[in-house]
């Protein structure tokens, strides 16, 4: 085949914006222009010369991308595509499911001459056409040539396989009948398509009230085998059909369901659209075909740059090398008094900052305890679908959905791994909380994010009346009481408070246990001062720790041993430090006196580098506005 570009190739594409069999396409090569990544796939604009069409290459192809076959101003062939039309935006995207290279890149761009008469076609009116043939008659040469009309027979697509395939045997007819759609190529303007899905999370069916009435409702999370993912959505009638018939890891064929825009307040799946299914929708479960494993797909963000996450509903991939494994521990649950086993790792990143996870249930005994024997080797993991807290400023936890992977065979890991081997292990390491950076793209939604002076809280008293909120402040701790209570004794298990027990040792309500020992936890208030007001801050263990420099067991051992003198000093050392705080504000009654609560989230020493570049950048800004 000569490799150049297919006249009118646009042209076929948008006259068959869905072809039934790739085997049906006649031949479409066109030029990549524009080519570009987007997430883990690539962009790119088909041309043939004279008309052009924005388009996508499934995640599948990406590795002809990254291998150099499909290049930049080159030309591929394409074997099956489906094309989505978006009227909210005037425009259409042609998602590419099949192709293949069929040159490098041209060295420039190709372009279709007008003028170039073996291109051009000549459209005649019908007049026109009777005109030229007594013409031809008249003058006794060839003149213009024009082909007899062919008489077009239309036919829906339907009719044209089943008359191709009317002598194949029925489960041959099935296979070829049914074009299966990537969940890349679906949008709401759709009408009839089917997908081959795994089902890689279920939820349990759940009943609501609201004005409407009563029902129940439940999702359930869809993985195609690109590793696009999608959620689907049951209520009613649908919820109560569909809920045995979905079984987790199973693979199924679906059709006739719809989709929307995703209301990212209740989908945490990282797709523009969920999918809705009703008691009409089809659902058939794979079981004479080869089934697949869902490709994993990660989106990885640097640990440096987890601060905007914190608090909010999007869930986050992250790999690093393991740093530390602690022991598992119970943790007793409010709800229902259930008690849950929990493990915290910690793991570090090319970015040479540090993040805390969580691991629970099953994760923190079973992937948790293979950690805890490989931990001298260093291992890398690869964690997807975790939530971002705020304790110790940034903080990652898992979720029932989490997948974790231990030294997976992806680039990523490879390439940690050899930063790690080379540099990473003599590399000094900060945790994301205590060194983070100006910028937010940095992650610095946790310190630098939000920031204000004092009088901005102090002044507004109805902050945090509907939920609290969060602030960054730079200030000086003025002045800490040394006769208010500094501490509590905690459980060493769960932290929560004990009493003695009844003849010796401490009984924790949490725990139900008694146990000969106790710690001690800081929970004090600070008056803090900035050059426009003051405020007194709630300060819990961890940050008070930082303030002070030391822990409530060694400052008691101070004060027991060495006298309220020497307890006094080390107090009054903790002044007049300058530090960034992450605060929260919420409303405080206290005898019948609405309050501010001002508590500590984070606190982090000042890294005078960056506060330099804060600044700097604060008056840019300055001189911009004016």
């Amino acid at each position: 085949m000569a490799k150049t570009v297919s006249p009118e190739a646009i042209s076929t594409i948008l006259a068959n914006p869905s072809p039934e069999s790739s085997s049906d396409l006649p031949e479409i090569v066109v030029q990549v222009l524009d080519l570009k990544p987007t997430g883990n796939r690539y962009m790119f604009t088909a041309s043939d010369g004279k008309m052009k069409l924005k388009a996508i290459l499934q995640s599948g192809l990406s590795s002809e991308v990254v291998s150099g076959n499909i290049q930049n101003l080159g030309l591929v062939r394409i074997l099956d595509y489906t094309l989505n039309d978006i009227p909210t935006k005037n425009e259409k995207y042609l998602i590419v499911t099949r192709c293949e290279a069929v040159s490098p890149a041209l060295d420039a761009e190709y372009k279709a001459e007008a003028n170039n008469a073996e291109e051009t076609s000549i459209v005649l009116n019908p007049k026109e056409e009777v005109d030229v043939m007594k013409m031809e008659v008249k003058n006794g040469g060839p003149g213009i040539i024009l082909k007899p009309k062919q008489e077009i027979v239309a036919k829906s697509a339907a009719q044209i396989v089943n008359e191709q395939n009317v002598n194949m045997a029925p489960a041959a007819r099935m296979g070829m009948n049914r074009r299966i759609y990537p969940l890349l190529s679906l949008n709401p303007y759709q009408g009839m398509w089917t997908i081959k899905v795994r089902v890689t999370s279920k939820g349990s069916v759940r009943t609501y009230k609201n004005a409407r009435g009563e029902g129940c409702v439940f999702n359930i999370e869809l993985t195609d085998e690109d590793g696009t993912q999608i959620q689907a959505t049951m209520f009613n009638d649908a919820a109560r059909k569909f809920y045995d018939k979905f079984a987790l890891g199973k693979v199924y064929y679906i059709s006739k369901g719809t989709l929307r825009v995703a209301n990212k307040q209740f989908n945490t799946v990282k797709n523009d659209y969920e999918m809705n299914l009703n008691e009409n929708s089809e659902v058939e479960e794979v079981s004479n075909e080869a089934a697949f494993i869902p490709e994993t797909k990660y989106i990885f963000v640097p640990i440096d740059e987890l601060g905007p996450y914190v608090n909010g509903r999007e869930l986050v991939d992250v790999i690093g090398v393991v740093q530390s494994v602690s022991p598992t521990v119970s943790i007793r649950r409010k709800s229902n008094n259930e008690t849950i086993p929990k493990r915290d790792i910690t793991i570090a990143d090319e970015t040479k900052k540090t993040v805390v996870i969580s691991l629970w249930n099953d994760l923190a005994t079973t992937v948790g305890q293979e950690l805890v024997d490989m931990a001298d080797k260093s291992p890398v993991v690869a964690i997807k679908t975790l939530k971002v807290g705020d304790f110790q400023g940034v903080s990652l936890s898992t979720l029932s959905k989490s997948v974790v992977a231990i030294n997976p065979e992806i680039p990523e890991a490879k390439k940690l791994r050899n930063w790690f081997d080379s540099e990473g292990k003599e590399t000094s390491l900060a945790s994301v909380g205590a060194g983070l950076s100006p910028t937010t793209k940095g992650g610095a939604r946790s310190m630098y994010s939000d920031r204000v002076f004092l009088s901005h809280i102090v002044s507004n008293s109805s902050l945090g009346e509907d939920k609290p909120v969060f602030f960054s402040i730079k200030a000086y701790v003025s002045y800490i009481k040394p006769d208010q209570t500094m501490w509590y004794r905690a459980c060493k298990t769960c932290n929560k408070k004990v009493t003695e027990a009844i003849g010796s040792g401490y009984w924790c309500e949490g725990c139900q246990k008694d146990d000969n020992e106790c710690s001690l936890r800081y929970i004090m208030v600070v008056k803090v001062s900035d050059a426009s007001d003051e405020a007194w801050l709630s300060v819990f263990n961890e940050e008070a720790e930082k303030i002070l420099g030391c822990s409530a067991d060694e400052l008691n051992k101070l004060k027991t041993e060495e006298g309220e003198t020497s307890y006094q000093m080390k107090l009054k050392e903790a002044t007049w430090v300058p530090h960034l705080f992450r605060v929260s504000v919420t409303p405080h009654e206290y005898n019948n006196d609405r309050r501010q609560r001002i508590t500590v989230r984070a606190i982090v020493p000042l890294d005078y580098a960056a506060e330099s570049r804060y600044l700097m950048e604060e008056i840019s800004k300055m001189k911009i506005s004016q």
